[in-house]
């Protein structure tokens, strides 16, 4: 097995720490075998960056697997065993632990692989360089691909060539935005050599369902900065594949806005900025989702006050169409608008059905729909009693 080894992880990194992750790569090695963290979480402690899943990648075939942890007293289940991976629970720490694979056909949507006992071919199947990174229970780097420069300087490239990867899985133009959005460093710029190669496959991404797609971009958005990943996604013509009549053009105003007033980040908001046609079908958003979506779009066009805003639209849908409706006007928030939408969200309506006798059925209705709008229009400042008496 060819082991390119670069240098040493910290030795505080979590999985380094991690005595249940420890056991299970020492059962393995100890019977012979090979086994390595693979992926996001090498990646991760490389970059300094938030920890990530712990995986695991082994020489081992998937039943060798089971019979070596078995005997090392930990529970094997069987969940991806032909695609080559098993969950090793370890004192109620589920892992998993793939053989190494190499692909031997793929569609665009899915491969066929066939099990292998070299990293490096294992690594040639991943999407990014970034990615392509390995570490034994040591700490020690495995680089087969040459991907170490490349995390250290957070520089997203595909493995290769960028067109035959994308072709071998078409989520993979969304996945490079969205490592862009949370991984790259800006000063990199991005790589030539991967937006040739997405621009020459948009019409892979027909192939994707809604529900990748929109899990992607959900992910993409709650980045903390995702405003350059979405604009060179729409030059490149991805963003209007997959989300037709959707901009960037107020994504970086409205994500200028979460961070002067303090607002969580919201992806859902983010993505009502982008606006679009059937963009809750086109993304296979919850039900929840899709009433967030619909009540922030309607409710960045009210004149409603923070307070009476936040009551309408609610606390979420309140914040993202009071953020979205300061983008599309180009005005800044005022101090404490954001805890006004909170407040008027936890705001009841004064008046109630036993507080207006003689009314029933639809007069009732109407009267009480008549207060409330009179109510909201004064952003939650009328009493009860000068409701009544109106």
């Amino acid at each position: 097995m060819d082991r390119s080894i670069v240098t040493h992880l910290n030795a505080s990194t979590p999985f380094l720490t991690d005595r249940r992750a420890q056991a299970l790569c020492s059962a393995i090695d100890a019977a012979g075998h090979v086994a390595l963290f693979v992926g996001g979480c090498v990646r991760n402690a490389i970059m300094d960056a938030p920890a990530s899943d712990i995986d695991i990648s082994t020489d081992a075939l998937p039943q060798d697997v089971i019979r070596i942890c078995k005997a090392a007293g930990f529970r094997a289940v069987p969940t991806g065993i032909d695609h080559g991976t098993v969950t090793i629970v370890v004192d109620g720490a589920p892992f998993e632990v793939t053989t190494f694979r190499r692909d031997v056909a793929t569609d665009g949507r899915r491969a066929v692989v066939a099990f292998s006992k070299d990293v490096a071919e294992d690594a040639r199947r991943r999407d990014f360089t970034m990615n392509a990174l390995y570490a034994d229970r040591t700490g020690l780097i495995i680089d087969p691909l040459g991907g170490l420069p490349d995390a250290r300087a957070r520089r997203v490239r595909f493995i290769e060539d960028a067109g035959q990867r994308i072709r071998e899985d078409y989520l993979r133009t969304l996945r490079f935005f969205r490592f862009h959005a949370w991984y790259a460093n800006p000063e990199e710029g991005w790589d030539a050599d991967a937006l040739d190669g997405i621009a020459a496959n948009l019409d892979g991404l027909n192939s994707l369902s809604a529900e990748r797609v929109g899990a992607e971009m959900l992910k993409l958005l709650a980045a903390p900065e995702p405003t350059a990943a979405v604009c060179v996604m729409e030059q490149t013509g991805v963003l209007g594949h997959i989300l037709p009549g959707a901009t960037s053009t107020l994504v970086g105003p409205l994500v200028h806005l979460e961070g002067l007033s303090g607002a969580t980040i919201d992806p859902v908001n983010r993505l009502a900025a982008m606006g679009g046609d059937d963009v809750a079908a086109r993304l296979r958003l919850s039900r929840k989702m899709h009433r967030q979506l619909d009540s922030t779009l309607e409710n960045s066009t009210s004149t409603f006050g923070v307070h009476a805003l936040g009551h309408a639209a609610g606390a979420e849908a309140g914040i993202g169409a009071l953020l979205l409706r300061s983008a599309m006007a180009n005005r800044v928030l005022e101090p404490g608008d954001v805890d006004a939408v909170l407040q008027g969200a936890g705001t009841e309506f004064p008046v109630k059905s036993q507080d207006i006798p003689g009314l029933s059925g639809a007069a009732l209705g109407a009267r009480l729909k008549a207060l409330k709008q009179l109510w909201l229009a004064s952003d939650l400042t009328l009493t009860k009693k000068a409701l009544l008496t109106a």
